[in-house]
């Protein structure tokens, strides 16, 4: 008989309007890596959800087994006393206590009425050696990269007694060092005998880490296989249920030379005075797509939200859109101007969560479903209504809050939002990062829509493959400067990769 760390038979779980998860059938090996593969809203954090007690025993039908036995959770607390510990992509560490209180809270050693800070300090460097850190536990969360941050959160998960290991869409912002530094842990946590559950839409991850791989479809277990048995294309067509013929569904155009933005000797500054973006000079054509590719911290992002007047901080320079030269200080003058910025972290800046769809998508654009100066709620919904359904959303209605949404569901709203309002030019930010392949192929599908209709997009993104696979041309930011430019026909990795790191300036 096959020893399983984690079992779960039959798991249904409904929410109004909507069935979660229909039967989920779900089970890992002791000591195994087992990937969890699905299109966002498959199902997989619902399930994840159930086994870590934040859906409690009675909110969901089926059973749990833990080392072959039947488990009953009712809060978090008993799932974690049960060696389950679960790390979301939302990383819930306390931004202004320093490392070791974050990772010692609820820790007995926090509980008693004198702190022994040389106990908890001598701990958490153990604790932060193991995950590959190696900072000062006093240092304030805050100082830490995301990244970091991520690795505070598993050194945290690791001090208690884990058996079973649940990480969600873990290298979502990581560096590539720190990506290896955690390949490096998992792989020693499996030989240590700790089951892994690895969600995540990095296929090339999941090849190279797993052991075995589950794939959930609109709430059903498709499949468990081997990994030995699989391949990235075959994980794909299970996900979405159909097969998609190219990844970067990228359409052939005719460019040509009236321009919608002209950036010249640009320079822009952060609220310190410190140099972001330095001599910037490119222009962006009508009906292109503009990828902007570089390493994380090459100053992509900051250039990009100073453009659209969202950085503190001073800025020098030209900016020129449709042949007329704009000044550009707050987001509200650079929307005014036909500018849309869908940002990286669409849960803080492109979205209010507890808002439903209909209010999130109409908020831009007020002025179109306005009469008489109020707002009319037959005008909006129908408009919504439209726009949503252009976008190919998924959800049980328009008036469920934006934060019930999956991820991909969520970025849908926010291109929404932005499309309504009828941009000029569309920066988009990390689009399709933390979204399934069903759900990008979507979004590739709408940028060409959109570019065919004159828009000029700039596509800001720290995966090479989609940058050369949507763009019609390609800028490479290194240390807050532009140290490439490519034809779509000039690009390759090697070339990218030369300018991204410094090497010398080409183009």
């Amino acid at each position: 008989m096959e020893k399983f760390a984690l079992e779960m038979k039959g798991i249904t779980k409904e929410f109004p309007g909507v069935k979660a998860l229909d039967q989920v059938t779900f089970s890992v090996k002791k000591g195994e890596i087992h990937a969890l593969c699905g299109e966002n809203g498959a199902g997989k954090s619902t399930l994840m959800k159930v086994l870590s007690g934040v859906y409690p025993e009675g909110t969901y039908t089926g059973k749990i087994f833990i080392d072959n036995k039947e488990v009953h959770f009712r809060n978090i607390k008993e799932s974690q006393d049960a060696g389950i510990a679960i790390i979301y992509q939302e990383l819930a560490l306390i931004s202004e206590l320093s490392i070791a209180e974050n990772l010692f809270l609820g820790h007995d050693l926090m509980r008693q009425k004198v702190i022994n800070w040389n106990e908890i300090y001598r701990q958490a460097l153990i604790a932060l050696k193991k995950v590959g850190l190696e900072v000062d536990p006093q240092l304030p969360v805050k100082h830490l990269t995301v990244g970091k941050q991520q690795l505070v959160e598993i050194a945290k998960a690791l001090m208690k007694k884990t058996d079973i290991l649940i990480l969600d869409e873990p290298t979502a912002a990581l560096t590539e060092s720190d990506v290896a530094i955690l390949v490096k842990l998992l792989n020693e946590l499996r030989e240590e005998g700790v089951s892994c559950v690895y969600i995540s839409h990095k296929l090339g991850e999941v090849m190279e880490l797993a052991d075995s791989v589950t794939i959930l479809r609109d709430g059903k277990t498709i499949c468990t296989d081997p990994i030995a048995e699989l391949n990235e294309e075959k994980i794909i067509t299970k996900m979405v249920g159909r097969e998609l013929t190219e990844l970067f569904p990228y359409e052939k155009r005719s460019i040509g030379n009236e321009e919608v933005l002209r950036v010249e000797n640009y320079t822009a500054y952060d609220k310190a005075g410190k140099v972001v973006s330095s001599n910037i000079n490119f222009n962006l054509k009508k009906g292109e797509i503009l990828g902007i590719s570089g390493l994380m911290g090459a100053g992509r992002s900051e250039l990009f939200i100073s453009l659209f007047g969202g950085l503190p901080g001073k800025k020098e320079g030209t900016v020129i859109i449709d042949g007329k030269k704009a000044t550009i200080k707050t987001p509200a003058q650079a929307i005014n101007e036909g500018l849309a910025y869908v940002s990286e972290d669409r849960k803080r800046y492109g979205l209010v969560l507890g808002m439903n769809i209909t209010q999130n998508t109409t908020l831009i654009a007020l002025n179109k479903v306005m009469k008489l100066k109020m707002i009319n709620k037959a005008i909006e919904i129908k408009s919504a209504q439209e726009i949503t359904d252009r976008m190919k959303l998924k959800a049980p209605n328009l008036d469920v809050a934006v934060g019930k949404l999956s991820g991909g569901n969520q970025q849908k709203v926010v291109l929404s939002k932005w499309i309504m309002n009828n941009p000029k030019l569309l920066i988009l930010d990390e689009p399709t990062r933390g979204i399934d392949v069903g759900a990008k192929y979507e979004i590739y599908k709408i940028m060409n829509e959109l570019v065919a209709q004159g828009v000029g997009i700039v596509l800001i993104s720290s995966e090479l493959p989609e940058v050369l696979g949507m763009s019609d041309r390609i800028l490479v930011m290194s240390e807050g400067q532009i140290t490439g430019e490519f034809s779509r026909e000039e690009a390759t990795q090697e070339k990218i990769m030369v300018c991204a790191t410094g090497g010398e300036k080409i183009g």
